[in-house]
């Protein structure tokens, strides 16, 4: 089965040695994005816009892959302050209608530029 790479302007750029999604068949593999604005690459501000800002650049990579959000078969978020759960669920829901993907919300000590949190995605399209 062959692989290519999906990318698209309207996430940030890939930081470092990775590629912001890989699609193998029909299952897209999203890396992890953080709140960096894709034009300018400031950080959002706060938990909840960092967060929101989250989950548009990987709506922007799923929908360069050809498909949605609601295409998310799995979710894996890292918050750096395990408080924030409920906000995290909160706007996910905004954006993941049910069902709902499977997901694992891990604390982390760190993340990337001082980023609150990050998110990456698996998709089945079609």
């Amino acid at each position: 089965m062959s692989r290519s790479i999906v990318s698209t302007p309207n996430a940030p750029a890939a930081i470092g040695t990775y590629s912001q999604a890989v699609k193998t068949g029909n299952t897209v593999y999203c890396s992890g994005q953080i709140g960096l604005d894709p034009v300018t690459l400031q950080m959002a501000e706060g938990f909840e816009a960092q967060t929101v800002r989250v989950f548009e650049n990987l709506k922007a990579v799923a929908e360069a892959a050809g498909g949605a959000l609601t295409d998310a078969v799995r979710l894996s978020i890292f918050l750096t302050d395990l408080s924030n759960f409920a906000k995290v669920n909160e706007i996910m829901a905004r954006y993941f209608p049910e069902p709902y993907p499977a997901r694992a919300a891990v604390g982390v000590k760190e993340l990337p530029k001082g980023a609150l949190v990050e998110a990456d995605a698996i998709l089945v399209l079609g």
